[in-house]
């Protein structure tokens, strides 16, 4: 099941990299390609037990293939957070590649994202497949989205109490950015 979520998975990301190529071959205009470096802070909910809340805080950097289409790598740092009596917080380290797509006004875009997630805490050692899709609104400083974000191997609680696999988080991220 992980293996056909995975496959799965990047089959979307190359579907969406391939269409870019076509689109990209339509435009005429010229753009000024160049990166951006964003800073970002995020807080959420966890969608599944023990997790009760998330928060992180990110570094993207972003090259602007069009002035529609961008690639991005992003990682930081974010924990999931459970009450005592549930164990303990998982805290770990993402590092994903996405494509940016701004749909309407060159403001709000759409970006999925995916990846891996480290765990670095709680002697928990197994990294997990994790993808990410989301849409926000981006000024030339500000960049406000909401994502959601699934962990497939990430222990969990089912509602029976036996142990489960796959967390997930649905959070806002706010972030200052600016050109290299």
């Amino acid at each position: 099941m992980k293996t056909t979520k995975k496959i799965t998975a990047a089959f979307l990301l190359a579907l969406a990299l391939c269409s870019f190529n076509n689109v990209k071959a339509q435009e005429t205009a010229k753009y000024d390609q160049g990166f951006r470096l964003g800073f970002g802070l995020s807080g959420g909910y966890a969608t599944e037990k023990p997790y009760k809340l998330a928060l992180g805080a990110d570094a993207r950097l972003q090259y602007d293939l069009t002035k529609r289409y961008s690639i991005t790598l992003t990682t930081g740092y974010n924990n999931l957070f459970v009450s005592k009596s549930d164990g303990k917080d998982l805290g770990f380290i993402p590092a994903k590649a996405g494509l940016k797509a701004f749909v309407w006004n060159d403001q709000f875009y759409l970006i999925g994202e995916a990846g891996a997630a480290f765990p670095v805490t709680n002697n928990y050692n197994q990294t997990s497949f994790l993808v990410s899709p989301g849409i926000g609104y981006a000024t030339k400083y500000i960049d406000i989205s909401a994502r959601y974000e699934h962990y497939s191997d990430f222990p969990t609680v089912n509602n029976n109490g036996t142990p489960g696999q796959g967390a997930g988080q649905i959070a806002l991220r706010l972030a200052y950015g600016f050109k290299l």
